[in-house]
């Protein structure tokens, strides 16, 4: 569908001057400069880009999922309140002392006797410790020795640790299948948020380009009336105006002038707009130079196309991707109804002292070492897994609701867009007729009124048409490339 509209030439230049009136004043962003910078500067932007990082990683994390997990871990403890641990020997002592001479019993295990016949016994008549009496004293001594150990007052232990899951359920694979679809969701994202920062960028940058054109038509506007007033001034002097007149054409000037300064500060507020969706901190100096889309060229009209529309906007596909993670995770949350397998081993080390700075050189043999085989199934849980299930399909349910409701908001905004393009096409139409209209009747109007045919009320009046009407024409096509742009947005060619 294409458009054509004829400009005049007073309207074209008033068009031209308002583009270019400032160009050249501090720096100069054209509307690709803008969008540019946008697309490197907007926190929207860079904070999709970081979400995006985030998913990546996720990914990332989830094949580590299936890797062997390697764990080192390493404790040293000050016990307080402890003294030296010495080792204990006073049951191997004692029998060393009462067992001199080697065996004290006979082969066949009865006690040896004495030269008198009777068994061999120490000084208070008890029979002297035989040499399995010495083995038992020895075993005694270490069983305490042990014991005693836990009450050294520098203690380190070592591990390390390997475990493999070797199945769990498929909670695995599926957990990957989320992160990546999680990844194509902030893809999408960003692309969606960089098409929003685009658009806002152009909107901001119209409404600049709009008040750039409307102060070059108050100026302009402000040059005429001040001509009006050095001829009604001169024809005061000749008797062939009233100061009547005069006090009409100042009072006008005044409000003209008070418009301009009230579209100044518009003007300032709009720049700071454009450079905060730039990403850019305020600047006083900084110019936009740029142009509006031309209606009087012809356009494409986008493409309306429902079954196509679904295909281009980002909004449907996010959406579609949630619903395919939702679907993944309703799995996940099946898994808990499943065994976990996990296969593992350790070895660790332990050195007990008194002192810090002492240390055992670690033995082979003396290292714990361990291996296992673990299964984890939970039997019940207070119907957590099955209630977990419940509000993983809710929100699947939702989120198919919600694409629903999108699709047809989408029909919706196409076609109210569609409208608003059509009413700005015809308000064009409308606008250029007028001000047309109003130039000629300026025009004739200034000439009677130097001939004396026409009053000097009549002249202002004329005047302040043709403002209105340059204005309204300009408001008619900001209109119009706004609501090309939104068009535009709703159908996803944006």
């Amino acid at each position: 569908m294409s458009r054509q509209l004829t400009i005049s030439a007073p309207l074209a230049f008033t068009i031209a001057l308002g583009m270019a009136c400032q160009a050249f004043a501090g720096q100069v962003y054209t509307r690709e400069d803008a969008i540019r910078i946008a697309m490197e500067k907007s926190s929207d932007i860079k904070t999709a880009e970081e979400d995006l990082i985030s998913a990546n990683s996720q990914v990332e994390g989830g094949y580590g999922n299936a890797y062997p997990s390697v764990d080192l871990s390493a404790t040293v403890t000050r016990i307080f309140g402890m003294k030296d641990v010495k080792p204990f020997t006073q049951m191997t002592e004692a029998y060393d002392r009462y067992h001199p001479n080697g065996w004290m019993v006979n082969p066949d295990g009865t006690p040896m006797v004495g030269p008198d016949g009777n068994p061999m016994v120490d000084p208070s008549g008890n029979p002297l410790p035989t040499d399995y009496d010495g083995i038992v004293a020895a075993a005694l001594d270490k069983s305490t020795t042990q014991a005693l150990q836990q009450a050294y007052r520098w203690q380190s232990n070592v591990n390390l640790s390997v475990t493999q899951v070797l199945y769990a359920a498929g909670k695995v694979g599926v957990g990957i299948d989320i992160a990546k679809t999680a990844k194509r969701l902030q893809e999408v994202n960003l692309e969606n948020t960089k098409a929003k920062v685009r658009y806002d960028v152009e909107s901001a940058f119209n409404q600049l380009l709009f008040l750039d054109s409307a102060l070059a038509i108050q100026q302009a506007t402000i040059e005429l009336t001040q001509t009006n007033l050095d001829f009604v001034e001169q024809s005061l002097k000749s008797g062939m105006a009233t100061e009547l007149d005069l006090i009409r054409v100042q009072l006008a000037l005044d409000g003209y002038k008070s418009d301009l300064e009230k579209t100044k500060k518009s003007q300032v507020l709009a720049r700071n707009a454009l450079l905060n969706s730039m990403g850019l901190g305020f600047d006083a100096e900084a110019t936009f130079v740029g142009e509006f889309l031309n209606p009087e060229e012809a356009i494409t009209y986008p493409d309306t196309s429902m079954a196509n529309v679904k295909k281009r906007r980002k909004e449907l596909l996010m959406l579609e991707e949630t619903e395919t993670m939702l679907n993944k995770n309703i799995e996940i949350e099946e898994g808990g109804y499943k065994p976990t397998i996990v296969l593992g081993g350790q070895i660790g080390y332990k050195n007990l002292q008194n002192e810090f700075y002492k240390w055992d050189a670690p033995r082979w043999s003396k290292l714990t070492k361990a291996a296992f085989l673990s299964l984890n199934m939970n039997l019940f849980n207070g119907m957590q897994t099955k209630e977990k299930i419940v509000q993983a399909k809710s929100k699947l349910r939702s989120t198919q609701v919600q694409k629903d409701a999108a699709e047809r908001g989408f029909r919706l905004q196409i076609e109210s867009c569609a409208n608003t393009f059509e009413d700005a096409i015809q308000q064009l139409e409308i606008q250029k007729r007028q001000v047309e209209l109003a130039t000629k009747n300026y025009d004739l109007t200034e000439a009677a009124f130097k001939l004396g045919r026409e009053t000097q009320l009549n002249l202002l009046s004329a005047n302040m048409s043709l403002r209105a009407a340059k204005l309204n024409y300009m408001q008619a096509v900001l209109n119009w490339n706004n609501a090309l742009l939104a068009l535009r947005q709703a159908t996803g060619e944006y």
